[in-house]
């Protein structure tokens, strides 16, 4: 991105730090709390997972089998709840802890102490997500979207799951107060916005976006938790409210939301793949300026998820052609990937093939996602698998391969050891073919009719569900593989190159020793 003057080891020799539990508990350096956001992150991968292999293995054949029809809507609930706020967007969370002051030249995150705090409250809210299941009445079973009225009926692990959403909002929303201020603020003396990393780019329109969103999921659960317990009926036809308002300002967060897990994806794929391409991104300003209108349509696009809940003709039309002018700014992105590939010197290393797969198959949910959004197909597919199999191609292959391919691309930089690259290219191969086989074949059985968020279902559907629940188990296996990866990267007694990847340009590999020093920059590096 930019020449870099001055010592190469511009942070000093001192690299003290305190040791022991306390270390962690009371860290304010962003890579700890980093580190921190991303075992997190995985250890829920592997929660949201489990539930996962449940919600398989009972679809594995026609019949109820392992799971009762109510401990299964828990599950699928649980699911997506577990994997959106305490998968994907942790994980996202710890690069930007980890990347964005080593890549603007700032000496931590500008709120140290409220960046401690923002981690620790997702542990209460992991805590209350979990133990849902073991009250009275079970976990939340409404769909992770919990409209009303079953989230006004449920028991005591309705309000549980509820809670924890405010908690894990607020950490959101600090999170990223956090991050507007230091990309803003702690920028290094001549980087300018249009020389930051695209990386930072994406997580500050990102931070943006969940500052936005984020209140607004607040409002709407405190309305639910008020139709529940304190005599109000927002949500109750009977008292006068409306059980569409609900979906209505769930989705005006919701669908942000979604970008919000994709947008910092963009990003680590944006610094990837010409680093593998060994020339510079093509388009800079176009993806800034695509990634920013991607942000702003965002807002107007909710009702999409509402196509069948009644509404008028002029308003069905306004959200399709909304929706699918999203797919331009997107296009854009695809094209200069595409573009910042051609004719470079390129190698596929792991990182470069997470970012090549997370292109090719995030091309496909988008494809299917233009679909949804044509209201007359809508109409057909909508609550069927066909829209599992779209958002599953956007958030796994999507966000979560840009998550793999990130973590081995800056493996090295944050452990001093290199990774097994054989390891990693079996990981990325089994992964992909795992994931295919467990998802692709959802897009028939929708078509065909298969209704999603139910233990059971006819006959005609069995073959794809076999195949789909094998993908499934062969993905959740491959995953092990990934931790196997990564502890057998950290207790690795080599040490990685200074350099490992000879194309890559930002700040944190040009001005940093690897591995990175306990504190990035305590002299501010010069951005020539």
């Amino acid at each position: 991105m930019a020449a870099v003057h001055g010592d190469v080891h511009g942070h000093g020799h001192d690299d003290h730090h305190p040791t022991g539990i306390m270390r962690w508990v009371t860290t304010t350096n962003h890579k700890d709390i980093g580190t921190m956001y991303l075992w997190f992150s995985l250890a829920m991968f592997f929660t949201g997972g489990f539930l996962a292999m449940g919600i398989r293995a009972e679809l594995f054949q026609p019949g109820i089998q392992i799971l009762e029809p109510e401990l299964f809507n828990s599950f699928t609930t649980l699911h997506g709840l577990i994997m959106v706020f305490g998968a994907i967007m942790p994980a996202f969370v710890g690069f930007a802890n980890w990347q964005i002051p080593m890549m603007v030249g700032a000496p931590d995150m500008a709120f140290a102490r409220m960046n401690n705090w923002s981690f620790w409250l997702l542990i209460p809210a992991a805590l209350l997500l979990i133990s849902s299941f073991f009250v009275p009445g079970g976990a939340a079973a409404g769909g992770w979207t919990f409209y009303p009225p079953l989230s006004t009926q449920g028991g005591l692990g309705v309000d549980m799951m509820l809670f924890a959403v405010h908690i894990l909002g607020a950490s959101s929303i600090m999170g990223s107060i956090n991050i507007i201020t230091t990309v803003l603020n702690m920028r290094a003396p001549g980087m300018t916005l249009m020389k930051m990393p695209l990386f930072v780019w994406t997580w500050l329109i990102t931070a943006y976006l969940l500052v936005l969103a984020m209140p607004v999921l607040a409002g709407v659960v405190t309305m639910l938790i008020t139709d529940r317990h304190f005599g109000t009926s927002f949500f109750n036809a009977a008292g006068g409210g409306d059980p569409v308002l609900f979906q209505h300002i769930f989705w005006f967060f919701g669908h942000p939301e979604v970008y919000i897990m994709i947008l910092p994806a963009f990003g680590i794929v944006s610094e990837i793949i010409p680093t593998f391409s060994r020339k510079p991104l093509f388009g800079y300003s176009s993806m800034v300026y695509a990634t920013a209108s991607i942000a702003i349509l965002s807002c107007i696009v909710w009702a999409h998820h509402m196509f069948t809940s009644g509404m008028p003709t002029v308003g069905q039309l306004f959200f399709m052609y909304a929706t699918m002018l999203i797919a331009v700014p997107t296009g854009v992105k695809v094209f200069n990937w595409t573009a910042t590939m051609w004719k470079g010197e390129m190698t596929f290393e792991t990182p470069m093939l997470f970012a090549i797969g997370f292109i090719f198959l995030f091309v496909i949910g988008g494809f299917s996602g233009v679909i949804c959004a044509i209201v007359p197909i809508d109409i057909q597919v909508q609550d069927t698998y066909y829209v599992i199999a779209h958002f599953h191609y956007v958030l796994v292959s999507g966000a979560l391969f840009a998550l793999f391919g990130g973590a081995y691309y800056w493996l090295p930089k944050w452990t001093g050891h290199m990774y097994d690259e054989t390891l990693g290219k079996w990981h990325f191969w089994l992964s992909m073919i795992f994931f295919n086989m467990a998802f692709f074949v959802q897009h028939f059985l929708g078509l065909a009719g298969m209704p999603r968020r139910i233990p059971d279902y006819a006959l005609q559907f069995a073959d794809f569900n076999m195949i789909s629940s094998l993908g499934a188990f062969g993905f959740g296996l491959t995953q092990l593989l990934f931790v196997y990866i990564v502890i057998k990267c950290i207790r690795s007694k080599e040490p990685a190159p200074e350099k490992p990847w000879d194309g890559a340009k930002t700040l944190e590999w040009t001005h940093l020793p690897t591995p990175a020093p306990y504190h990035s920059f305590e002299t501010p590096p010069v951005v020539k």
